[in-house]
């Protein structure tokens, strides 16, 4: 049984833990194990700790040994992207700006984790602070796709999706501020879930763009992604933007609830750039649901054209505020070349930071400048405004909205060298953390060539139950999320 131990999902392993027929360590053993053996391939994880992984797996088993197991996940190796802290582990953010950064303390998600009992496993690699595509602009070099190691596992969650991908964890979690979850997971064949904004504490994660960013879950299925949506979500006052609401128990829901729904296809979704069997699948997709008995009718989203540019206006004025603290000083590395107080400055963001980081500070520190700030920021503001409301209008007549998550599937590491070109690969997820909507990728389907494909469907606020019923629903007439690739 250990040999794929790693390909199990939460649910199936919590059940083989709950009746002792393996053990927490047993288990850890196994993904480490998996993970020496594949990720010299794949280059996932940027690090781990063998040997603090068994002995939180160690603890486990003697929580359950005395009875006293905390649920599920108690003793489920759980990886993080190195954005987000945990205690004495590396912070990199895959950059050299934090490269000898450990973390002092807990994200609120980690410390919930580690409450349930989870084994914190491992910093999964990203886009250097979050900002990419690709996983291409990490410091410590690109990740690998488990499906071809010469294509990117998209990003900047690339790490969290490789990973779980190729079996290195049993779940992930990341960081979605423009698709940072979903188009990854859509290119490496999982399922990634971005929570409305609010629902899950970004207390703890390296901020990219505040207004923008949300935790959540990587993972096999849609019950799982329940069961960990159901441990990390909830108010936390430590985060200002952190929403006080009731929360439903989403495994219950997500695997009971069989609608029909009324569906939404937005019009805007399907035309040029969109690859042919991308939209294929997605097609096929589209007719399960009608044949399943779910009212489908087309939508507009009239806004959408204006997506991409209110996206690279706020984001990159967020960034370069947020960024503004590493400067050699107070917070990461600092040049050993400088002479002066000014020169640590410069030298320091020179050397610490990435091109694509550089570009979007200079991007951000540009529309926020005197003079342009009316004219960009505070435009891009008030059309985001109006994005979010082409949203709640489509919810007047619909429960949900079901898109393509990336126009693409995974291209070749190296081929976007234009930054539009990769900008282009979030087309259909930016507008979702305009709109601070739930949304999820799913998997239905591969291309010819055996490169995974994911659909996305977009909730109202706070719908998340929903939306695992609905992706619960089609996963279980479809094999698509238990294929693996073969490494």
């Amino acid at each position: 049984m250990a040999t794929d131990l790693f390909y199990k999902t939460i649910a199936e392993l919590g059940c083989l833990l709950e009746t002792k027929a393996i053990s927490s360590a047993e288990l850890t053993q196994a993904v480490i194990a998996r993970t020496k053996a594949v990720d010299g391939k794949i280059k996932a994880f940027n690090s781990f700790d063998e040997a603090d992984a068994l002995a939180q797996a160690g603890a486990s088993d003697r929580r359950r040994a005395a009875g006293d197991a905390r649920g599920i996940l108690d003793g489920i190796p759980i990886g993080l992207k190195d954005v987000i802290s945990a205690a004495g582990q590396p912070l990199t953010a895959s950059s050299r700006m934090l490269a000898n950064f450990v973390s002092p303390y807990d994200a609120t998600v980690t410390a919930r984790l580690k409450g349930a009992g989870a084994v914190i496993w491992g910093r999964l690699n990203c886009d250097e602070f979050a900002m990419g595509s690709s996983t291409e602009n990490s410091a410590f070099g690109p990740t690998a796709n488990p499906w071809d190691f010469s294509r990117v596992p998209g990003g900047s969650s690339g790490g969290s999706s490789a990973a779980l991908a190729a079996g290195e964890a049993i779940a992930t979690l990341g960081s979605d501020t423009g698709g940072s979850i979903r188009q990854p997971a859509a290119l490496c064949g999982v399922l990634g879930l971005k929570p409305t904004y609010g629902l899950v504490s970004r207390y703890g994660l390296i901020a990219f763009a505040s207004s923008l960013d949300q935790i959540g879950p990587l993972t096999r299925t849609a019950e799982d992604a329940a069961i960990m949506l159901g441990a990390i979500a909830g108010h936390d006052p430590l985060d200002s933007t952190s929403f006080k609401t009731d929360l439903p128990d989403y495994r219950a829901e997500a695997t009971t609830r069989r609608g029909p729904w009324r569906l939404g296809i937005p019009k805007e979704y399907f035309g040029a750039g969109l690859d042919p069997e991308v939209n294929a699948a997605v097609e096929q997709a589209i007719a399960f649901y009608r044949g399943h008995g779910c009212e489908i009718k087309e939508v507009s989203l009239p806004h959408t054209q204006y997506c991409l540019d209110t996206y690279y206006i706020i984001a990159t004025a967020e960034a370069s505020s947020n960024l503004a603290r590493y400067d050699g000083i107070r917070y990461g590395h600092r040049s050993k070349d400088a002479t002066d107080a000014l020169d640590i400055y410069f030298k320091s963001r020179a050397e610490g930071f990435g091109a694509e980081v550089k570009r979007r500070i200079i991007l951000g520190t540009y529309v926020l400048s005197s003079g342009y700030y009316d004219a960009f920021y505070l435009r891009a503001q008030k059309v985001r405004t109006l994005i979010r409301q082409d949203f709640l209008n489509a919810y007047k007549e619909v429960d949900a909205l079901l898109t393509p998550t990336s126009p693409m599937p995974a291209f070749k590491i190296g081929e976007k060298s234009d930054p539009l070109a990769l900008y282009l690969c979030d087309i259909y997820t930016i507008g979702v953390n305009l709109a601070g909507l739930p949304a999820l990728s799913v998997p239905c389907g591969f291309t010819g060539g055996g490169l995974p494909i994911g659909l996305q469907l977009i909730g109202r606020p706070f719908d998340e139950a929903n939306l695992l019923a609905m992706a619960h629903t089609y996963e279980q007439a479809h094999g698509w999320s238990r294929r693996c690739p073969v490494l």
